[in-house]
């Protein structure tokens, strides 16, 4: 075992020992929105059955071999860690030939600031790829050029908070289609052979991969890019100079056209999102060269309808669109005898997917950017909307999350950022506790990552925070006092819940690492804290804080009921509560549900979604609103929260075990008379079906090999049951 273990280690630290240098081109001066062409000729006598590239680079890049698509968008945006970056695993064997080859590989720098992303300064690529039989490496023998089609649009800039830019090509200042140019024969080619004029040399760049400016390089922890491919609009409507076209949802788009036009002509393309919300989206434009042409923009862009302006002197062809996005299927199913509930979970699905993608976004058109209030409702969404994969999201944002901690413990958010760096107090204590870091290790059974991130975890919770003399977390503003959207927020109270919460999961966290003394430290201060609040801010019918001059705040009374604060006692007062007070938005909203159907009041839970749900649900928009009343943008994942009660509470399927590996089927089903759910697990799938019969539920459940079920007292194992509860 210890010589195997021995090897392995020896076999990782092969493959992590790069031969490639970083390259890029001589005098370039790395501008922001940028483009790099690089090329490389290689001759192989047999192709190899796997032949693996790593590829970095700051910031995307897009492969062909031999002239066929083999990556479209590859890389991440930076911040594994501060001043680091990403590198791809590709598999590249099945798209060589014997013979002479081909390796193109486009690169786009953002070089700018923005709330997800932190550019190295330098826009360089980085290819290794090696096995016994070939070996093909990033160096000088490359070809490069600056792509001088490329530059930023004429359009006003993107929002402050992005980092990508928009696109401009002009088709008479390079070759969009570089990338197919046939290779010689070797009979054909020079001798020594001398790069085209147009294309030049790379340059090695004097660091190697690891160090400053492009630091440590992690290997990419979620999926490709899932690519749809090109599809033709499902309609199109033509009015003066602009082409509507319909898209079939919000998802992330890149325009495609061809056209007969002359030389110069100007061709520009939006989303709804970008012209009629103001918000300064991704934008594109296209110069015309002279003939029939196509165009593919390659920074995408998010809304339900792509706009096309064509001056009069343009021949539109053709127009077609490809989606790309997240590699995750939506396995989550839902139906019931409410169609606004089965709207919400479908426009809480497609919300949820359009908000993820470098990172979990708490939009994709004017920010893109991995605040973690917005993370910890769709990390929790993921489990029930889409399939496992989704998990390695959520990981990623974990450990970013944590590897940005500064050197005095405070943790903030939006990561990786190089514009903004201010700190959330209560949503890093909700990031870091019950529903964010414990949720995902216990619905998804990974606790792989609690030995790494406990360290940061515990100096936030102990080093950055202090008590008072009664056990109180002291009120700290952080960067920006934020713990909900809205007014009549009781803040002080829900400080100290926030803390509770997260001392909860710190102390399941020690006692996984087997750290007692630190898991009973912890409940002793939660203790404090339960004694404190029912002692002096429970008023006899409400808790708030003394000298809080407002009605009571729903948003605290539910975070004393889940986390176990307010005693079951209380329940009947706090319901008069919730029936009044609708202060919590969307962000907050999934606790409220939560703290009903806890207290046993599923009809409170469906009305209060009866109520508010179709305030954030325009028919003529397939994703979900930010705030109640169409406020704010139309595409913010947060806004679906309620899914997980749904799946929770009112279906009643919640996990024992981890991962889903024992569970049980207790639903609060309020006056709905039936309903179907399904969700992908690690272990498989979870159906089940529920009618009401009288005060009974007839149930179908399907359970998973590997785990087993508890429903009406009884034990299920593997495979379908009817049983009655």
């Amino acid at each position: 075992m210890v010589l195997a273990l021995c090897l392995s280690a020896v076999a990782g630290a092969e493959e992590y020992a790069w031969k490639a240098k970083w390259i890029s081109k001589q005098y370039y001066q790395s501008e922001t929105n940028s483009w790099l062409a690089f090329r490389k000729d290689i001759d192989i006598e047999k192709v190899p059955s796997s032949l693996v590239a790593r590829i970095a680079v700051d910031t995307k890049y897009w492969l062909w071999i031999n002239g066929e698509p083999v990556v479209y968008e590859g890389g991440l945006k930076r911040g594994p860690s501060i001043g680091g970056g990403y590198y791809d695993k590709v598999e590249i064997a099945p798209y060589l030939k014997e013979g002479p080859n081909r390796i193109s590989v486009l690169v786009w720098f953002f070089g700018k600031a923005g709330f997800s992303h932190l550019s190295s300064g330098t826009c360089a690529l980085l290819f290794d790829a090696r096995s016994p039989e070939v070996e093909i490496l990033s160096d000088g023998s490359w070809e490069c050029s600056v792509e001088y089609g490329y530059g930023t649009a004429s359009h006003p800039i993107t929002n402050y908070r992005l980092s990508e830019s928009n696109i401009r090509y002009d088709a008479n200042l390079f070759d969009y289609n570089w990338f197919k140019t046939p290779i010689p024969r070797p009979d054909e080619r020079p001798v020594p052979r001398k790069a085209p004029e147009w294309l030049g040399s790379a340059i090695e760049l004097p660091y190697l991969p690891g160090d400053v400016p492009m630091g440590e390089l992690v290997e990419r922890p979620i999926p490709q890019w899932k690519n749809y491919g090109l599809k033709e609009y499902p309609s199109t409507r033509q009015s003066g100079d602009t082409l509507f076209c319909k898209l079939p949802y919000n998802g992330h788009f890149s325009p495609w056209f061809k056209v007969e036009a002359p030389k110069g002509m100007v061709i520009s393309m939006h989303t709804d999102h970008d012209i009629v919300s103001d918000a300064k989206c991704v934008s594109a434009e296209y110069v015309t060269k002279e003939g029939v042409q196509e165009y593919e923009s390659y920074g995408w862009m998010n809304g339900e309808v792509l706009y096309y302006i064509f001056p009069p002197e343009v021949k539109v062809l053709e127009v077609k669109y490809r989606e790309t996005g997240y590699d995750a299927e939506f396995t989550g199913s839902f139906s019931c005898s409410d169609p606004i509930l089965n709207d919400y979970w479908q426009k809480a699905q497609r919300t949820l997917y359009v908000c993820m993608r470098d990172t979990y976004y708490d939009c994709p058109d004017r920010e893109r950017a991995q605040w973690w209030g917005d993370e910890v409702n769709e990390l929790n969404e993921a489990f029930y909307l889409l399939d496992r994969k989704a998990d390695k999201l959520a990981r990623k944002g974990i450990m970013e999350l944590v590897r940005w901690q500064k050197p005095d413990g405070v943790m903030y958010a939006p990561i990786p950022c190089s514009n903004y760096f201010k700190e959330l107090p209560m949503q890093v204590l909700n990031s870091i506790g019950w529903y964010g870091f414990r949720g995902y290790a216990f619905y998804s059974g990974d606790y792989s990552f609690v030995k790494e991130v406990y360290p940061a975890v515990h100096k936030y919770l102990h080093e950055v925070w202090k008590l008072d003399s009664e056990g109180l977390p002291i009120y700290r503003i952080g960067g920006w006092d934020w713990p909900d959207a809205g007014s009549h927020q009781d803040r002080v109270a829900q400080l100290h819940l926030w803390y509770y919460l997260a001392l909860k999961a710190e102390a399941e966290f020690a006692r996984v690492l087997g750290k007692e003394t630190e898991a009973a430290d912890d409940e002793a201060i939660m203790s404090k804290i339960a004694t404190a609040l029912n002692a002096n801010y429970w008023n006899g019918s409400a808790y708030i804080t003394p000298g809080f001059e407002d009605l009571p705040d729903d948003r605290v009374q539910a975070l004393a009921v889940i986390s176990g604060v307010a005693s079951k006692d209380k329940y009947p007062m706090l319901k008069k509560v919730f029936a009044e007070r609708y202060n919590a938005t969307t962000y907050m909203f999934p606790y409220v549900l939560d703290a009903l159907y806890t207290m046993g009041e599923p009809q409170m839970a469906l009305d209060r979604m009866r109520k508010q749900c179709p305030t954030i649900m325009k028919d003529s928009c397939t994703t979900l609103w930010e705030h109640w009343n169409f406020e704010g943008t139309c595409n913010h994942a947060w806004a679906g929260g309620g899914v997980i009660s749904m799946v929770r509470q009112l279906a009643g399927i919640d996990a024992l075990k981890p991962g889903y590996q024992e569970f049980e089927v207790n639903p609060q089903m309020g006056d709905l008379k039936w309903l179907k759910t399904g969700f992908e697990t690690n272990y498989g799938r979870i159906e089940v079906s529920l009618h009401k019969n009288g005060k009974k539920i007839e149930a179908e459940i399907t359970v998973p090999e590997g785990t087993s079920c508890k429903a009406g007292g009884k034990t299920l194992t593997p495979g379908t049951h009817k049983v009655r509860i």
